[in-house]
């Protein structure tokens, strides 16, 4: 693989550093993702989009958020098809009713405001709006990050709730026109390597030095005929984990096969880079190099071929392992040596194939060729397989692919998304486990470190993770026992399974239809506006190099509360720093007490130092809330809770070097949280107070920014902070407090 910084140009079919005739500016216009962007754009600011998306998504940890922000804002109908999944939720075993509850709302919702409603176990979001949404030049946005269909001619965003709820309410998605990376293939996978393996390979060379962050993937070249459409699918949907904002590939008589199948012909058509267009960077992928990869915990950018890990265990695990405890905080100890067997082999304890990523049919499969006539053992070792929708399952059923599984030992299960987020296959205590899905992150195999357990996940292809299942839980690489290509009979999509069970509303909204509420379901808490000026408590510093949001809040079980802001809100940050909550809460009582007239004696300490420094503070027009410092918060999940949860605790700010992706730092503004950047980190400490004096004017007319530090021993120290780029309606958001109060006024 080969990374070049500087820009290309599309040549003949391949990338040149430079055509004669050609400008950069007009070769750009060329790019497939601009072609895309400006049909989706408004053209009411030649620097900025102002996007409308042809359809929504989401599942049912976000919907019922969404829908609830979008209600508050004014919203009588849905504007455009939103679908909403039931595939992370789905257990209906965790919490008692209210889960079910949320699937009811939903489905009354898409009753009410005419939207698409997909009942538990029928398909992971992705996959049904693979085979039922996608179309050639579109846009969808979905409050999932995994939300790429790319493969299939369409550009997926994945977003927080609140540019969801904007969608809801007839208002864009804004933003700066981003780069476009291409995204060069050449070659033919070998044997035994699969789409993982190639985005895991991505993943490794990109993700550390932000080489595509917040930019378009763009694949082209001659390797992409050498690819099957689910092959394509599963590269495509782990471009999210580079930290890239979006992706697109062109299409060919694949893509088209792939939309006949799908009772769908019309939604194809050709796309492609134009002659002579022009991409800021470009990174070069001959896929017949790629080898079987494995990606150690915590983080799939941890990625390196299973051969070399397999040469020296020893060193990868324990290195793995160190990493691991550094991150963990001493909290627990994982144990990845202890893995290494006496003759020097790798023993895996679990398998899982699932998801957007796993359980596509290809992956399935290419498993059950490589699992028939052998054992999975009866051992610790085990597998479990999770089909990405019903008409997938339905085929595998058919064509006996299901049988061969069983019959090998597999576990097979339904079209659910648990695995990959902490809510199914929970490995025991100290186990390691494999997986072809999205994210290793810690949590995500549903372990609690807080009260002493810690599970290992590797991220594999479901071709090595068969290989391993064959070999009873030695690790290996799927081309050591692959030699020659698996022939794969071409799949059937059966429609009517989702006609008899999926209600489909768009177009036709009930409004007299009533939601359906369950008592967990509550409305958003009111929050301030933005005051003059502002003080604020810094009640938690983390120096991870990366927070993601599954530290700033949990998934697994604590997603059955994610209808009830304020019962979710107690486990914000509870798995890197317990005593946030109960900081939090001091801090709004400070507020509180502000508000009503009274002045705490630990507040009235704070604004003498500031006095004294000769910078004047006038309690009544200073709103009190906290803040986080964290070094590169925010990769991972679009899940807007992870900012939701700390506003509503009084959460007024975050401090940062640096926001991990785009659409944190936008779940940040559209809930009222100003997302500080700051290269002077070191003197800011937990407990420290920060005063931003005139920062509500600041904000709006976009000046300078005055900061101080607060030390609990009274010094006050200057502090410089900015705000970054910010749009004129994130600025107004921001001041109204939270997107909700912006569209109240």
């Amino acid at each position: 693989m080969k990374l070049r910084k500087n820009g290309v140009f599309y040549a003949n079919g391949s990338p040149a550093e430079y055509i004669s005739g050609c400008s950069k500016e007009e070769g750009r216009k060329k790019t497939m993702a601009f072609r895309i962007l400006d049909a989706h754009d408004n053209h009411s600011d030649p620097d900025v989009l102002h996007i409308t998306f042809d359809s929504l998504t989401s599942h049912d940890i976000t919907y019922v958020g969404i829908i609830q922000t979008a209600r508050a804002s004014g919203m009588k109908e849905f504007p455009m098809p939103y679908v909403m999944t039931n595939c992370h939720n789905t257990l209906c075993a965790v919490g008692g009713t209210i889960n079910e509850d949320d699937h009811q709302f939903a489905l009354s919702a898409a009753h009410k405001y005419g939207g698409i409603f997909v009942p538990p176990c029928m398909a992971v979001i992705h996959s049904y709006n693979r085979e039922c949404m996608s179309g050639v030049g579109r846009m969808i946005l979905g409050s999932d990050s995994h939300t790429r269909y790319g493969a299939l001619g369409t550009m997926g965003v994945g977003e927080g709730g609140g540019e969801l709820a904007k969608q809801l309410v007839k208002r864009t998605y804004d933003m700066e026109r981003p780069q476009v990376v291409l995204v060069y293939l050449t070659g033919k996978l070998r044997p035994g390597v699969g789409p993982q393996d190639v985005a895991l390979s991505l993943v490794a060379a990109t993700y550390e030095s932000g080489f595509v962050k917040n930019k378009v993937m763009e694949f082209a070249g001659p390797g992409v005929a050498n690819l099957s459409q689910d092959e394509r699918n599963g590269i495509d949907v782990m471009t999210t984990e580079t930290t890239c904002w979006s992706s697109i590939w062109e299409t060919d008589a694949i893509t088209e096969a792939y939309y006949k199948v799908h009772g769908r012909p019309q939604d194809y058509r050709r796309i492609e880079p134009l002659e002579g267009a022009y991409y800021d960077a470009c990174i070069e992928l001959d896929l017949s190099e790629v080898e079987c990869m494995i990606a150690l915990p915590m983080h799939p950018s941890y990625a390196m071929p299973i051969k070399e890990l397999k040469a020296d265990p020893k060193k990868y695990l324990q290195e793995a392992q160190d990493r691991s405890n550094h991150q963990l905080g001493g909290k627990v100890t994982m144990d990845l040596v202890s893995k290494i067997d006496t003759d020097g082999t790798v023993h895996i304890d679990q398998g899982v194939i699932a998801g957007c990523s796993g359980g596509i049919y290809e992956n399935i499969m290419t498993v059950a060729e490589i699992l028939k006539d052998s054992s999975c053992g009866n051992g610790e070792f085990r597998l479990s397989i999770y089909p990405d929708s019903m008409p997938v399952y339905q085929e595998l059923v058919n064509n006996g692919a299901v049988s061969r599984l069983v019959g090998s030992g597999a576990v097979f299960r339904e079209a659910f998304c648990g695995p990959c987020f902490g809510a199914g296959d929970t490995p025991a205590n100290g186990e390691f486990s494999i997986r072809h899905s999205t994210r290793n992150f810690p949590n995500r195999e549903g372990s609690k470190p807080g009260e002493g357990q810690i599970a290992g996940v590797a991220l594999m292809d479901a071709r090595s993770i068969a290989a391993t299942a064959r070999n009873q839980g030695v690790l290996t690489a799927g081309d050591e026992v692959l030699c020659e290509p698996v022939v794969i009979p071409a799949a059937n999509f059966n429609a009517k399974i989702y006609e008899q069970r999926v209600y489909n509303g768009w177009g036709h909204p009930e409004p007299e239809y009533e939601l359906r509420f369950g008592p967990n379901i509550k409305d958003w808490p009111e929050q301030p506006e933005l005051s003059e000026d502002l003080l604020v408590k810094n009640i938690s510093y983390i120096t991870d190099p990366v927070t993601t949001t599954d530290e700033l809040i949990p998934s697994g079980e604590t997603s059955s509360f994610r209808s009830n802001p304020l019962r979710l809100a107690e486990f914000t940050l509870s798995r890197k720093d317990p005593e946030y909550v109960p900081n939090a809460k001091a801090v709004k009582e400070l507020e509180d007490q502000r508000k009503n007239g009274t002045i705490a004696a630990e507040l009235q300490k704070v604004i003498d130092s500031l006095n004294q420094a000769g910078i004047e503070t006038d309690p009544s027009e200073t709103l009190v809330g906290s803040s986080i410092y964290a070094h590169k918060p925010g990769d991972g999940s679009a899940r807007e809770q992870a900012a939701s949860c700390q506003r509503v605790l009084g959460g007024s700010a975050n401090f940062a070097e640096e926001y991990a992706t785009k659409r944190y730092r936008s779940n940040l503004i559209n809930w009222g949280i100003l997302p500080f950047v700051t290269a002077e980190s070191k003197k800011l400490e937990r407990n420290d107070w920060v005063f931003l004096k005139g920062i509500r004017t600041a904000l709006l007319e976009d000046r300078p920014i005055q900061a101080w530090i607060i030390k609990p021993e009274g010094t006050v120290l200057p502090f410089a902070v900015e705000l970054g780029s910010l749009e004129a309606g994130e600025r107004e958001i921001l001041a109204s407090g939270c997107l909700i109060n912006y569209y109240k006024h």
